[in-house]
């Protein structure tokens, strides 16, 4: 890399962190007040979405609102009871996907992994397209032709922000969290006050609305106008599983910071969105062409308020609704935060391209950010930023998950009823959130399938059947090298080898092979080498980085297996060479990139033994496809040009697959 580029990234992205520092995990997890910023606020901040869909739902039965009401608290306790539940059965995070795969199998896992990934991107957009809209509610009409690119802008800075780090993203919007609560509490608490005389009414007035409504239409039609509007209003319970979903990141204990962020989260959730939902219906708030819900209920509490003939009222309006822009804002960071560690999940178990796996130096899933981000503005140019079409896509992958969940908890449940004692309260909790779940999904995709239910279930279905597709190719690649273990791994046990790198003769001609875990595909390079060179090499060096991923990357004592693990498969490289009759050590050093690192290994070893070269193996397909370059990284081929480049002898070896 330029220097030029190196410092401008740095500069951006701020310097790298060491991943040996022993206090790493401290400085980069999350108290539950900072989770509850960086996770909660994407379930916070659907209060200025959910509820005004769920109301304008209604139609003419406004009075019926209150129903609503009690319906979306009791949902919401119900989901995120079941969701601490799933902290504690799962402390290693993964949420929906890894229930689903651990309870269900892995085809379920696959479908609901997909269908988080799609939920997260659209997380991001329906956040930020109503986010503008707050904004444009102030703005004049032919402002919108530029809302868009203002949506996309908005994207953009968060996708750098996202880079530098997860606590320094989080850590940046604490204030405007901050400023949200503070405002919308007073202002609910404001509205119930100031109308305290006018409850009873409204109580009564709902009440009179549901028997005529009942005698005139009938009980059960009734029924449905208000489960299509509970379920219109499902962007709601939104962001409720992403406290599960990101367990990683969360300080130690990371169980009890994970129930405490999910409690802060839903009672915060309940307090907003049925205080805004309850608020139309006190106010009389009716629907405005080009206006939110929320402007209008806000306008009717504050917008007379006048101080010495200075609009007050006005600027508090102004100032809740830009608080909820920012917080929607803050609400995208769910989709950041969590739909790369999705990813990086899938990708460990070879559902998606295991680049996605990997860690940048500032230890965030950079690929997987930049994939959120890319999706995400091809959401926002797909939509236009329409936020009734957005919702809707929304909340059917939401749910979706959220059923697939709820169904492997309540089989878990059912089936280990037996060993445990509490199943029957546990099996309720779960019970009830899977109808309710379905009954969202089920209205939402019926009532709104040919306005953007289509897509987003194209879109979910293309994803499940291209991870298919990527792992049935992953498969038929480790098939292969299985081939080469079988032939040339022995089967005996090989005895450890120490290091003792310091005992070879640094003048003779030396072998150094970059390599991973042993397997015959390194031996498989030790046997090309010797190939290549009868009796030339005398020295062999084994070089390994023990890299750093989303998988391992959990805590110290991972760290430990991780570098252990490491060290052994190093030692029975050793040991082979030395059984041999060949001398041989080894270099390990533990990273988040391999290639940086690789490449300054061999530059030192290189100045202790001058006569020496880099191998590296590269599998090598009958038929090159466009596609190989995505799903295997082209390490082999970055180490070789870096160390050419600097001035070292670098050679690859080719390992035939079948594929």
């Amino acid at each position: 890399m330029a220097p030029e580029r190196n410092s401008l990234t740095r500069l951006v992205l701020g310097k790298p962190r060491d991943v040996n520092d022993p206090k790493i995990f401290h400085r980069v997890s999350l108290v539950a007040f900072l989770a509850w910023v960086g996770l909660g606020a994407d379930g916070l901040s659907s209060s200025a979405y959910g509820p005004d869909e769920a109301f304008r739902a209604l139609g003419s039965h406004r009075s019926l609102a209150i129903v609503l009401v009690a319906m979306t608290a009791i949902t919401i306790a119900v989901i995120s009871i079941a969701y601490s539940n799933l902290i504690q059965h799962f402390p290693g995070g993964g949420g929906g996907y890894l229930v689903a795969t651990k309870l269900l199998g892995r085809k379920a896992g696959v479908v609901s992994g997909c269908a988080l990934l799609v939920d997260y991107v659209l997380t991001i957009t329906v956040s930020i397209a109503s986010a503008c809209d707050q904004v444009w509610n102030f703005l004049s009409p032919g402002m919108a032709r530029y809302k868009v690119i203002a949506e996309i802008a908005v994207l953009v800075f968060l996708i750098v922000l996202n880079l530098r780090g997860v606590k320094e993203s989080v850590t940046f919007l604490v204030p405007i969290f901050l400023v949200f609560m503070g405002t919308h509490v007073f202002a609910i608490l404001y509205m119930f006050a100031a109308n305290a005389t006018g409850l009873p009414a409204v109580f009564a007035g709902a009440a009179r609305e549901f028997h005529a409504s009942a005698a005139t239409m009938g009980f059960w039609p009734l029924a449905f106008v208000i489960l299509r509007a509970y379920s219109m209003g499902g962007g709601t319970y939104t962001g409720i599983e992403a406290v599960s979903n990101g367990v990683t990141m969360l300080r130690e204990p990371r169980v009890k910071t994970g129930k405490h962020t999910m409690f802060l989260m839903a009672a915060s959730l309940a307090f907003t969105a049925g205080g805004i939902l309850f608020g139309y219906l006190l106010v009389g708030a009716r629907a405005h062409e080009g206006k939110t819900m929320n402007w209008v209920l806000f306008d009717a509490l504050f917008g007379h308020w006048r101080v010495g003939g200075v609009a007050v009222g006005t600027a508090l309006v102004l100032t809740l609704l830009v608080a909820e822009a920012a917080l929607l804002f803050v609400g995208a960071q769910t989709g950041f935060l969590d739909g790369p560690r999705v990813l990086g999940n899938m990708a460990l178990d070879s559902w998606m391209p295991h680049r996605f796996s990997q860690l940048s130096d500032r230890l965030v899933t950079k690929n997987g950010v930049f994939l959120m981000g890319l999706a995400a503005i091809a959401a926002l140019l797909y939509t236009r930023g329409n936020i009734t079409m957005l919702v809707v896509m929304y909340s059917i992958n939401v749910f979706l998950t959220f059923s697939l969940t709820e169904l492997g908890m309540a089989r878990h449940w059912i089936v280990d009823r037996h060993k445990e004692p509490r199943w029957k309260s546990q099996l309720s909790i779960h019970g009830t959130g899977l109808v309710m779940c379905l009954t969202i999904l089920g209205i939402t995709l019926y009532e709104k399938f040919a306005e953007g239910g289509w897509m987003t279930s194209l879109v979910t279905s293309a994803t499940i059947f291209v991870c298919f597709l990527i792992r049935r190719h992953y498969e038929s690649v480790q098939r292969d090298l299985k081939r080469l273990d079988d032939v040339l791994v022995p089967v005996a046990p090989i005895p450890v080898a120490k290091n003792a790198i310091e005992a070879l003769d640094h003048k003779l001609p030396t072998a150094i092979l970059t390599v991973d875990r042993f397997s015959g595909y390194g031996i498989h390079q030790i046997l090309s080498i010797h190939t290549l060179f009868p009796n030339y090499y005398k020295n062999f060096v084994f070089v390994s980085v023990a890299v750093v991923d989303s998988g391992n990357f959990k805590g110290s004592d991972e760290m430990g297996h991780l570098e252990a693990d490491a060290r052994q498969n190093l030692e029975k490289y050793v040991a082979w060479c030395r059984a041999q009759g060949w001398n041989a050590g080894y270099r390990l050093a533990i990273a988040t990139e391999a290639v940086e690192k690789v490449v300054e290994i061999c530059k030192e070893l290189r100045q202790e033994f001058p006569r020496s070269v880099v191998f590296s193996g590269k599998l090598v397909f009958e038929k090159e496809e466009w596609y190989h370059r995505l799903l295997h990284n082209e390490t082999a081929m970055a180490i070789q040009r870096r160390l050419q480049f600097e001035g070292v002898q670098a050679i690859v070896l080719p390992v035939r697959a079948a594929v």
